[in-house]
């Protein structure tokens, strides 16, 4: 997997800070140039260099060289399907206490950036099943899953199908962790993410309208094998700092949407009763509607912008690739010359 320390090498990916702060992310290979107009950067300056080191180019202009840490990949990869931001990312995991060596499952994959984070969490000794709709998502997300760490890595594997149908089937009762659904209607996979969940399981659900929240909401209640939902948002505001000048940005990503989780009870438990007002409305069968992303106010990839997406993140899942067998094969050309 693409290390996360040590001096730089061919494959690896890295974040140039340039003049005036702009941004860029390469993936170093033999040969190989970053051309702009402020003149020309080989990679092969950069290979070498400690992280965090300052490289010039050809016109001695000073780039900033950085591994790029999860969060900004994130932000910058080619994306199939809305993302899960790193601040609700970061929740789903302290919430749901994701652990290493956990088994845990993950509804709808869209473009990976959860992925990548419940992978951190659940280490080398835990698993993480994916189950996505949409071939076409999960190509994105496998690609861009690949970028990052440099393979795929052993402990992911991702399934095609509805989660309803298809959790059933891939893994047995009761041997579930933790499950993530950051899907539409979250409500129609809980009576199978119940069955597979473990007692004293998390699951935890992304949702982006009140409405959504409220309805997995009342249908956590209903089951009776879950405990008291708890729901939350998260709002990041950043802070300009400067000397005396220490006021808040402008600008803050604030809604991005709502995370509810519960915990499952044991085979037979009853929950106690939790007194509340009644309320004057609640879901039934009368409300059943489409739930769509445009419905919810998401704005909806066109096919053509799809198939777009999809070739970037397999550009970069190919650059990568490539430049790592560059590499092996002149590591292995230099250990058969020190043989000879």
């Amino acid at each position: 997997m693409t290390p996360i320390r040590g001096p730089f090498r061919y494959g690896d990916r890295v974040q140039l800070t340039g003049p005036k702060g702009k941004l860029q992310t390469i993936t170093l290979r033999e040969e190989g140039e970053l051309h702009t107009h402020l003149g020309v950067l080989r990679h092969e300056d950069v290979v070498g260099r400690d992280d965090g080191s300052v490289v010039p180019n050809s016109d001695g202009h000073e780039y900033l060289c950085l591994r790029p840490l999860l969060r900004d990949f994130v932000m910058s990869m080619p994306r199939g399907a809305a993302i899960v931001y790193p601040k609700d990312a970061a929740q789903i995991i302290a919430q749901a206490d994701v652990f290493p060596g956990a088994v845990v499952v993950e509804a709808g994959v869209g473009s990976g950036a959860l992925s990548g984070s419940l992978l951190r969490a659940v280490g080398e000794t835990g698993r993480l099943h994916s189950f996505e709709r949409r071939e076409d998502f999960a190509e994105v997300a496998r690609a861009n899953i690949e970028t990052f760490f440099g393979e795929l890595p052993p402990q992911w594997r991702i399934h095609l199908g509805d989660l309803a149908e298809a959790l059933p089937r891939e893994l047995p009762a009761g041997s579930v962790d933790r499950v993530v659904l950051d899907m539409l209607a979250p409500w129609e996979v809980l009576p199978a993410v119940s069955d597979a969940l473990a007692p004293g399981g998390v699951v935890t659900c992304y949702v982006a309208t009140a409405t959504q929240l409220s309805r997995i909401a009342e249908f956590l209640r209903g089951m009776g094998s879950f405990t008291e939902p708890e729901s939350s948002e998260t709002m990041v505001r950043g802070w300009h700092v400067d000397g005396l000048a220490v006021r808040p940005d402008h600008r803050m990503v604030a809604h991005t949407g709502f995370l509810i989780t519960a915990r499952k009870l044991a085979d037979g438990s009853v929950p106690p009763e939790i007194k509340r007002r009644a309320s004057k409305r609640s879901y039934g069968d009368e409300d059943e509607r489409l739930w769509t992303p445009g419905s919810v106010g998401d704005r909806e990839i066109t096919d053509k912008n799809l198939r777009k997406r999809a070739r970037e993140a397999q550009k970069a899942a190919d650059g990568v690739r490539r430049a790592t067998a560059e590499r092996d094969q002149g590591t292995r050309g230099e250990s058969n010359g020190d043989v000879a």
